[in-house]
């Protein structure tokens, strides 16, 4: 993905006011947050190296931030070692990938995934490393989801009238939950999916980012706003 083309990203403006109380907001919560789930990490980053080989961390590749700019996103790990490239590469998986592909970038039942990885994706644990990108500044809390650049060239040459909706959405940092991972409505495809994503960003208000958190933990610990 380009970021040298702004022109690609369709920005809906909101107030100074509005984004530095945003970034407070995402600063304050992050920094409270990781402090209270640091210990409940340390188990987990145990537990995720004990139950198979690889690193606790995803080795997934970039993700697609705001104006299209590409950022780590941090993970625990909750599938094999090198799982991107085994389902994009290897000949055992050549049907999965084209279910995947077919499925808006979503498995059900994903060979991948290892013992603990389900139990973590689940209740979204996976996600907890990733208040680190909220303190670099490179997500939100509350945002679109963060996107591969091959699911998205793909999904748009899939679904070519959601360009506009892309546009909008990559406007704005990705965050670590939002509209449609609450709404347990996370199984819809791309299409409705981005566009539900492109109507947060329009939307979007202090109020309404507090009422996404305020929902966030049901959406963990009920296991709806896995993927």
């Amino acid at each position: 993905m380009s970021t040298s083309h702004n022109a690609q990203y369709k920005e809906v403006e909101k107030s100074t006011l509005y984004e530095y109380t945003k970034r407070c907001i995402d600063v304050v919560f992050s920094v409270t947050l990781f402090i209270l789930f640091s210990p409940i990490l340390c188990i987990l980053a145990i537990v995720v190296k004990l139950d198979s080989k690889g690193p606790v961390l995803a080795d997934t590749p970039e993700r697609v931030g705001k104006s299209g700019k590409l950022f780590k996103m941090h993970k625990l790990r909750s599938m094999v070692e090198n799982a991107h490239e085994l389902l994009r590469e290897s000949p055992q998986f050549q049907k999965l990938f084209e279910t995947y592909k077919k499925e808006s970038y979503k498995l059900r039942n994903d060979p991948r995934i290892t013992g603990v990885g389900g139990f973590i994706r689940k209740h979204s644990l996976d996600e907890v490393p990733q208040l680190i990108n909220v303190i670099k500044g490179e997500m939100s809390l509350v945002g679109p989801r963060a996107y591969y650049p091959d699911e998205l060239v793909d999904q748009q040459r899939k679904y070519p009238y959601t360009k506009q909706a892309v546009k909008i959405v990559l406007s704005i940092r990705p965050g670590i939950t939002g509209f449609w991972q609450v709404s347990g409505r996370s199984e819809v495809n791309f299409d409705k999916r981005i566009q539900m994503d492109a109507n947060y960003v329009k939307r979007r208000s202090i109020l309404y980012d507090l009422w996404i958190i305020a929902k966030t933990p049901w959406a963990m610990i009920s296991g709806k706003g896995a993927l």
